[in-house]
């Protein structure tokens, strides 16, 4: 298993105090649970988006590790909660508190509680690539510009 040791610094004094560290759930998870940093419920109306605090700052410090965010997906199709940016990117030289933008596509309000677990981060490896200009590419594809349900497969 590879492990990768990042700065975790409690921007909110709830962290620790009566909201946990985000950690991974159970030995397969793949991705840390981020919590609600919040003293009190806050209500995502139909429609609407709200941004959340997590209470951490993160120091990855590797240029070739990127956080991802991504959504739980229990809130997305119970609740219809989902990121309002549909993932999130956080930089490993990104230093500020991680906070989530939580829009509500479902039907009904729904109440954030304090320490909830919104979201969950990856943490991923980064290929940078160089962009080359070109007329032509040097090899061509079967696909070629094919696109939008090109391939007609479901």
């Amino acid at each position: 298993m590879n492990t990768l040791n990042v700065e975790t610094k409690a921007v909110n004094p709830l962290i620790g105090d009566t909201i946990p560290l985000p950690s991974y759930t159970t030995e397969g998870s793949a991705a840390i649970d981020l919590r609600a940093c919040i003293e009190v419920e806050i209500e995502i109306h139909p429609g609407e988006t709200e941004l959340i605090g997590s209470g951490i700052a993160i120091n990855i410090k590797d240029p070739n590790v990127v956080g991802i965010i991504a959504p739980r997906s229990g809130l997305g199709i119970k609740n219809g909660i989902v990121l309002a940016n549909t993932i999130g990117v956080i930089d490993s030289d990104y230093q500020g508190e991680i906070k989530i933008g939580l829009f509500n596509r479902g039907k009904t309000t729904y109440i954030i509680k304090p320490g909830e677990r919104i979201c969950q981060m990856l943490f991923m490896p980064v290929i940078k690539a160089v962009l080359n200009l070109v007329q032509d590419f040097s090899t061509e594809t079967v696909r070629g510009q094919g696109g939008f349900g090109h391939s007609g497969k479901i």
